[in-house]
């Protein structure tokens, strides 16, 4: 006979919050597979290094298997609802005015070099409170391909930075990042999220986190990593991200 020790815990019960979360990621991970498809299509007609391309194209399918994976989670906590997509955000939108160059450099910039970046430590945090196998299991795929999508977004800025349009790039990085962080900023930290530091176990066994740790990692993101990135490129993030604090 087995000992005790040996025995499985029991898991976790599921609760709504944790099956509302769950199916949002499967959203998410859709959206972001659409997007970085987009955004490489645009790569590619702008004739960047073939090797970016790739790695666009390898960051696709990871968001498909993400996608895959948290259903099979929201499945294990009880759910029961297919997806039901967003079309209209499931794409890149761009100005047929605006030069290819500035819309690819504003997708990346925003999604990647800021999404993906703080993604990481997100991911961190929330894989390092899950037990529930199945989510645990999709959270450490996540958290392993995260780093090579915020290293996506850093070396496609980089490229942009070398070619002929560097300086409009310049341009639209100086007017434009302090929105981009107040985006950020809000998505993760919205005044509704202050203070609210409580989760059940059960939830946190699942892979979520209390709302109010999230606006502090992304502080946090911001001197370990926004600040000294930009910085070695010739931008000030700081000043960036407190310009759009008030935005």
């Amino acid at each position: 006979m087995p000992s005790p020790s040996s025995k499985r815990a029991p898991r976790a019960a599921a609760s709504n919050a944790v099956r509302a979360e769950w199916l949002r990621r499967v959203h998410a991970e859709y959206r972001s597979a659409a997007i970085t498809q987009h955004l490489t299509l645009w790569l590619i007609q702008l004739g960047v290094s073939p090797d970016l391309i790739h790695d666009g194209l390898r960051i696709v399918k990871d968001e498909l298997a993400h996608a895959r994976m948290s259903h099979a989670t929201y499945r294990a906590a009880g759910g029961k609802e297919a997806p039901v997509l967003a079309q209209e955000t499931l794409g890149l939108r761009r100005s047929s005015s605006e030069p290819l160059h500035l819309a690819a450099a504003r997708a990346g910039i925003e999604v990647f070099c800021l999404g993906e970046t703080v993604a990481v430590p997100l991911f961190k945090v929330l894989r390092e409170g899950c037990t529930v196998p199945q989510a645990r299991r999709t959270l450490d795929r996540v958290l392993r391909d995260e780093v090579r999508h915020r290293d996506f977004g850093w070396s496609m800025l980089d490229h942009f930075l070398e070619f002929p349009f560097a300086d409009d790039v310049r341009r639209l990085v100086d007017a434009e990042l302090p929105a981009m962080f107040g985006r950020l900023q809000r998505n993760y930290a919205p005044p509704s999220a202050k203070g609210n530091d409580a989760i059940a176990a059960e939830d946190r066994a699942w892979g979520l986190m209390p709302p109010a740790r999230y606006g502090k990692i992304v502080e946090r993101t911001l001197e370990r990593d926004y600040a000294p990135r930009f910085a070695a490129r010739g931008f000030d993030a700081v000043r960036a991200f407190e310009a759009g604090r008030g935005g």
